[in-house]
């Protein structure tokens, strides 16, 4: 017999996450029948999982947990797995009133030695009492977990055992929830300790801004270990009882449109989200196939987030090329800013708005003066919405003076999602909270009440006393035939001369000495023409810079490993 979804249209009244703790919130949206539903590399789904099965498996683990010796405050590491197993999990340890830590999954990036002393760094900074971890990859999470002395156990071997009847402890509103690891991009590796009553402030306030309605139903690729796949993409599923259609990250990478099938095959309308990537790889690997008008159906997507990384107008107007003959509107467009310190969202564009630009000239964004003998440069920096309810936006300059509009500056940010503190890290905290505001660590301008995101300020480029973004030097080398988004890393460093100096790594695909001379020559003069500035060209193999877990950049580990010598061009001759 035929698999069937779980309905996306409930009769059961929307409570949009106005719980105590997240535990209530399962309990509610266990009493309709909506779910989760997993599907396969090509979009089959595979298993339905309503919120009721998951309660009923959530809580006989918290059972398991509980006979196991877990105590409220314990933290339960978990790899996640995009599936039934995590999820019964993560609510288990919710209801014993321990801490759930995500943790990442292997990626294609760093081989088996990597994933283990990644997972090593984790666990330390966390200190879980025991580690799950889905059955096939038991051998690298065995290994990592002996090496700090944690116990580990499969999802599967735990769920084998007898479920014990419990009496559960009673969990207060400013309890911990769970523990989130930011993506490594920065202040890597610190544990944001979530309460229940941040984490249902912001998806309240999530569902808010998106002005949820009753044909919506969730798809999502995202992995569950990154804030807005675990977040925007698990958690405000569950608070704010939606049907949620999922693909696995992995099979994701391998087959992108099975992503736009499952958006396609939904008869209500849709809310998918993803980093700006996502929707490049999409338009990319259309442009090879045939029209998409025969095999896609995009008109019901009614909200396109856009997050995770710094939006591309180019390739948001890309995608839109590729698929608008399939039905898909520019106004679904959803730009958002958050980060894992924020819970998730701190601004969201007003649904229907789509992507607004504005065009800023490089002095404004360097904090230079305009010289007269160059041609004045801008850059599209792209609208990323207004602030979610309850939250307050400030941009201060260094010295913590709030800015007028149009003026960039660190974006600070107050409210009652933010988080407490990073978990057993009293310096971290202090380094970035201030009498409860939040320093993100982000640079950006305020407009007419939007937020307009510059770029990460520990990744400015000073060279000479001026200011260069390394996105604008990489976004030099994208124009260049042959070479994507991810395939270059811009960084300074300081030369055997003692000079500072921009470098510029990129992933080469040619294996012909000559031919990698002239991209290295194309690149620098491509570098100059754009920054004025002379860099040092590094021509690396495919694969070789680093990605954070939710699949960005890792610039500062690039410099780290190219310094190190851990990353090495290929021998050009001068």
């Amino acid at each position: 017999m035929a698999l069937v979804p779980t309905p996306t249209v409930d009769a059961l009244p929307r409570r949009f996450a106005d719980f105590e703790t997240l535990g209530a919130a399962l309990d509610y949206a266990a009493t309709g029948v909506r779910g989760l539903n997993f599907h396969d590399a090509r979009g089959t789904l595979t298993q339905p999982y309503s919120y009721a099965r998951m309660r009923a498996d959530a809580l006989a683990n918290a059972g398991r947990l509980i006979a196991a010796g877990i105590r409220p405050g314990d933290r339960i590491a978990l790899i996640a797995e995009t599936g039934p197993h995590f999820a019964a999990m993560f609510f288990g340890a919710v209801y014993a009133g321990a801490w759930p830590v995500p943790l990442p999954l292997p990626t294609s990036f760093g081989g088996k030695d990597s994933y283990i002393d990644q997972l090593v760094v984790q666990l330390d900074s966390s200190d879980p009492r025991v580690l799950f971890f889905p059955e096939e990859i038991a051998e690298m999470a065995s290994a990592a977990a002996a090496l700090r002395k944690v116990e580990g156990l499969s999802y599967e071997a735990f769920e084998a055992r007898e479920a014990v009847d419990a009496i559960l402890p009673h969990a207060a509103p400013d309890d911990i929830a769970y523990l989130q690891y930011s993506s490594g991009s920065t202040r890597f590796p610190h544990g944001v300790a979530v309460t229940h009553r941040a984490l249902l402030n912001n998806l309240a306030a999530h569902s808010h801004g998106m002005l949820l309605e009753p044909q919506d139903r969730c798809i999502s690729w995202l992995p569950w270990y990154h804030d807005m796949g675990l977040v925007g993409c698990f958690l405000s599923p569950v608070a704010n009882q939606v049907s949620t259609d999922y693909l696995k990250t992995e099979d994701f990478a391998r087959r992108p449109l099975a992503w736009l099938d499952l958006i396609t095959r939904n008869e209500g309308t849709s809310i998918s989200y993803s980093p700006t990537f996502g929707y490049d790889i999409c338009a990319r690997r259309m442009s090879s196939q045939t029209k998409a008008s025969e095999r896609f159906d995009l008109s019901r997507w009614r909200l396109a987030g856009n997050g995770a990384d710094m939006i591309r107008p180019d390739v948001m107007q890309a995608f839109v090329d590729a698929f608008a003959e399939a039905g898909f509107k520019a106004t679904a467009f959803l730009p958002s800013y958050g980060l894992a310190e924020a819970t998730l969202a701190v601004s969201i564009m007003p649904p229907g708005e789509g992507i607004v630009v504005e065009l800023v000239e490089e002095t404004q964004l360097s904090g230079g003066d305009h010289s007269q003998d160059r041609p004045r440069r801008f850059r599209a920096v792209v609208n990323c919405g207004k602030p979610v309810r309850d939250m307050l936006v400030e941009i201060r300059d260094e010295d913590g003076s709030v800015l007028p509009e149009k003026m960039i500056g660190k974006l600070w940010a107050k409210g009652p999602s933010i988080m407490e503190g990073y978990f057993r890290d009293e310096e971290a905290t202090a380094a970035c909270m201030v009498d409860g505001w939040l320093d993100t660590g982000d640079m950006a301008y305020m407009s007419n009440g939007y937020i307009y995101i510059v770029g990460r300020a520990k990744d400015m480029i000073i060279i000479n006393g001026k200011n260069h973004w390394p996105q604008d030097i990489e976004w030099a080398v994208e124009q260049l035939p042959g070479f994507k988004a991810g395939d270059i890393a811009a960084f300074a460093i300081t030369t055997t001369g003692g000079e500072e100096t921009p470098a510029v790594l990129v992933q080469c695909r040619t294996s012909d000495p000559a031919e990698r001379a002239r991209l290295r020559d194309q690149i620098r003069e491509k570098v100059r023409s754009i920054t004025g500035m002379h860099c040092v060209v590094e021509l690396v193999p495919p694969r070789t810079l680093p990605k954070t877990s939710s699949g960005k950049l890792s610039r500062a580990k690039a410099r780290n490993l190219y310094l190190s010598g851990e990353i090495q061009g290929y021998d050009i001759a001068a």
